[in-house]
């Protein structure tokens, strides 16, 4: 039996706490998952895993076959990397984690290319409403709008990208434009339901003034291009961010607002954990990713 990956077999379990999650990445059945997991414990003698009809969860001895695991796993990748290098072609696996607009829109195409670029490659592409954690969730890499809170990943700025408050000619026609952002609380705004944020709150700076605004209108949505769409049909002000936008704004199907206020930092990074920075084919993906975005942001 092959212990390297007898190994990463129960690193996959170990990553979902799933046996049919495990087993659709695998590409096997979630039996098949289960077999090799009980002939990798009664060669090891001990158990690894205790199993309830919902959940998986670690005993002490699979805890620390993980943990020592994980680093050996992480070591032959690097090894394989590293003789891959002498050939100038990163291979290998990355699992990327992106949210739902921003990653159909300008993620899945730039994968499409990098993988038929890096034929050797292969990218699972996990689009999601809120970001996920690299650590828990097993991703080699995040893509993140914003500040990166967390002081345990590593960040490679992609883009820069700014939120605009907007709104298309023939709203403005009919109701004006805001001078100042309380102005707002006057105006129908098409509100953006997101993460945990706080519903309908924008947050304006100009120096060292703040000023937090509560907005209210008819129309609000979980997606972000359903409510750019109503801001082109003139139904309300919106906040999108720049990438999205530009195009519009360039031909004058949307109007930028309140222009001398700035919005919270909406730049766009690439984020990986420490233990993955040296990695040839990560280092490979950001570098292609970023210049695909910046090309891809010229051209628009």
């Amino acid at each position: 039996m092959d212990g390297f990956s007898d190994l990463n077999v129960f690193a996959l379990v170990a990553r979902h706490r799933n046996l049919a999650a495990a087993a659709r990445e695998l590409g096997v059945t979630p039996p098949a998952v289960s077999k090799r997991l009980a002939q990798l414990e009664r060669r090891l003698g001990v158990r690894l895993m205790n199993r309830t009809t919902r959940r998986l969860s670690l005993t002490p001895e699979g805890e620390l076959y993980l943990s020592s695991g994980s680093r050996i796993l992480d070591e032959l990748t690097e090894l394989e990397q590293l003789v891959a290098r002498s050939r100038g072609e990163p291979t290998g696996l990355l699992r990327v984690n992106a949210s739902f607009g921003f990653g159909r829109a300008r993620i899945a195409p730039a994968v499409s290319e990098f993988v038929a670029r890096f034929p050797a490659m292969k990218i699972q592409l996990q689009l999601t409403d809120r970001p996920m954690s690299l650590q828990e969730e097993g991703f080699d890499i995040g893509i993140r709008f914003g500040e990166v809170p967390d002081a345990r990943v590593n960040a490679r700025l992609l883009l820069e990208n700014r939120r605009v408050v907007c709104a298309s000619p023939a709203y403005v026609e009919r109701h004006g434009k805001p001078s100042v952002p309380h102005d707002l609380t006057r105006h129908a705004c098409i509100v953006l339901r997101e993460n945990d944020s706080a519903y309908g709150t924008w947050h304006f700076s100009r120096g060292k003034r703040a000023e937090t605004i509560k907005v209210d209108g008819a129309l609000s949505s979980n997606d972000g291009s359903v409510v750019l769409q109503w801001a082109l049909e003139g139904r309300g002000i919106v906040v999108r961010s720049q990438w999205e936008i530009q195009g519009h704004l360039e031909k004058g199907k949307l109007i930028p607002l309140l222009e001398d206020w700035s919005l919270p930092n909406a730049n766009i990074h690439a984020i990986y954990l420490e233990r993955n920075q040296l990695s040839v084919k990560l280092r490979t993906f950001v570098d292609f990713l970023g210049e695909y975005l910046r090309t891809s942001a010229k051209a628009r």
